[in-house]
Order: structure tokens, then sequence, then C-alpha cells
């Protein structure tokens, strides 16, 4: 398990092919891999950043997993980066929905926050949680 993620976040979209691009665009993700359905919709995929990952797929391809999915609504992710200000800046760039500037919290961390085209909250920060 040695370089390997013990907790993934997994997210379901109606169009992730737009999610993915926006996580790799504007907020610098790498895509590990992406699977496809033969109609085209994403059945799975990696997306990596730093020593963490997030897999997420379009929803309704079906299975248990997008069944207990299938109702599901926006959630929050956090992801530790290096430099707040300019993660901030290559988002606003690509045209990403800011929700919150970079700002220093009470705690020592400077954050900022955006939201995906499906309601998702994606925020980016200094602060790292140690197991």
């Amino acid at each position: 398990m040695a370089g390997a993620s013990s907790i993934c976040p997994t997210l379901v979209y109606r169009d992730a092919k737009a999610a993915i691009r926006l996580l790799t665009e504007a907020f610098g993700f790498s895509q590990v891999a992406v699977y496809e359905g033969e109609e085209g919709s994403v059945v799975h995929a990696e997306l990596a950043y730093g020593n963490g990952i997030v897999m997420l797929g379009s929803k309704g391809t079906g299975g248990v997993f997008a069944q207990a999915m299938e109702g599901a609504g926006p959630c929050g992710v956090y992801v530790v980066v290096d430099d707040v200000d300019a993660h901030h800046r290559r988002a606003a760039e690509y045209g990403a929905e800011i929700l919150m500037e970079p700002t220093d919290q009470d705690y020592g961390s400077r954050d900022y926050m955006a939201r995906d085209a499906e309601g998702n909250i994606w925020s980016f920060g200094t602060y790292a949680p140690q197991v």
C-alpha cells in the first residue's frame, strides 16, 4: 500500500467528461485512468493531485454503486496545495466559480473555495491533516 492513498473521495456527475476537464485544466489534477462505456459515459476515472486521488464517473451507469449514488447531492472535497494563490489564479483564469478568494484562516491555513458545474464544493488550502 506504499504510495497509495487510503481514502479516495468518489463522485458521480451528469457530465463526467466536463468534470474531468475542470479538474485537470482548472485545478491541476492529472488524469491517471479513464474508462468509458460503449455509449461514451465515464464508467470509472481516477485523477491524482499530490499523493491523493479522486475517483469519479457518470451518473446512471448501472451497478450497485451507481444505484446507491443515484440521488446523491453535492459533496465537499478538500485538497492540500503548496501555493494557494497560484492555484487560485489558475482556477479563476479557467473560469471556475470561486466562492471564497484566498483567505488566511485562524488555524494557520490559507484557503480558497470553488464550486464545480454540478454543485460540488472544492476547497484548496495549505492545511495538511496528519494521521
